[in-house]
């Protein structure tokens, strides 16, 4: 018997990168949005561990992929059966999206479920979190307020249900290392909190991604995204995550596939 799920991205709304940490790693805070674009994940049971994917293609090995690591984790935990499993990607990947990382959540909480293991919630996210800084979000899939590398969650009560969003993908690959190098760490002023509890007119201000400082002088084409989301009416526009996809949030439905030919377009509602 099949198991199917529907992985789905994110958007950062707003990012400050706060410090740098003597891991390496740095301190953020961002609040994480679910959107409703989706992957395809599924599973079976098999003699032995198997990967397929078919849509927009994965670059790497694999035995890398996070849904098969997902499994090497939770069968390091528990001893649970090899399964096949054939991954359908439609979230593009290495987009500031979180495609790859909810995808191994999204195996992890299957994978509770399909064997029976009882692991709560917290358990889970405890596991996600080896996988990815953000992969713990997917496990809870709720709107949260992010710290630390993203992996320490708050849930907040922000609701932008019957807002439309555009979202863009120029397809420029933007390395982590690369947005974290231009990058001077530092505490804002004003909370991230305090800036998402003011009413979406009032964001385009105030409610900024650190990473468009060092990107968009880089990348010119991201910038134009944004602005070109702006002349059309958007209620607010940012770039996700570090890159280097766009998305605009508007209070009707909007078709920008015209203004960005040969990109990824999407638009759904919140």
């Amino acid at each position: 018997m099949s198991n199917i799920s529907f992985p789905n991205a994110k958007i950062n709304l707003g990012l400050h990168v706060v410090a740098k940490r003597n891991d390496g790693y740095h301190d953020l805070e961002t609040v994480f949005y679910p959107i409703r674009l989706c992957d395809a994940l599924e599973f079976t049971h098999s003699p032995s561990l198997e990967f397929q994917s078919t849509g927009l293609s994965i670059d790497g090995n694999w035995e890398d992929n996070l849904v098969v690591k997902a499994w090497r984790l939770l069968n390091a935990e528990r001893g649970i059966s090899p399964v096949s499993i054939h991954l359908h990607k439609t979230i593009p990947t290495g987009a500031g999206i979180g495609g790859g990382s909810a995808d191994a959540a999204f195996m992890l909480v299957a994978l509770n479920h399909h064997f029976s293991l009882g692991l709560d919630e917290s358990q889970l996210m405890y596991l996600a979190s080896k996988l990815g800084s953000d992969c713990a979000f997917f496990v809870r899939n709720k709107p949260c307020f992010a710290t630390g590398r993203g992996e320490q969650l708050q849930a907040i009560d922000l609701s932008l249900s019957g807002k439309h969003i555009v979202l863009v993908n120029p397809g420029l690959h933007i390395s982590t290392r690369e947005a974290f190098g231009a990058i001077t760490p530092g505490a804002k002023h004003e909370s991230l909190l305090e800036t998402i509890s003011r009413p979406i007119t009032e964001w385009k201000d105030s409610l900024v991604n650190d990473f468009e400082k060092s990107i968009f002088p880089q990348y010119p084409a991201v910038k134009n995204i944004k602005d070109t989301m702006y002349k059309r009416g958007a209620l607010y526009a940012s770039m996700s995550g570090s890159g280097s996809s766009v998305y605009g949030i508007f209070d009707t439905e909007t078709d920008l596939s015209g203004d960005f030919p040969g990109m990824f377009v999407w638009k759904g509602i919140l």
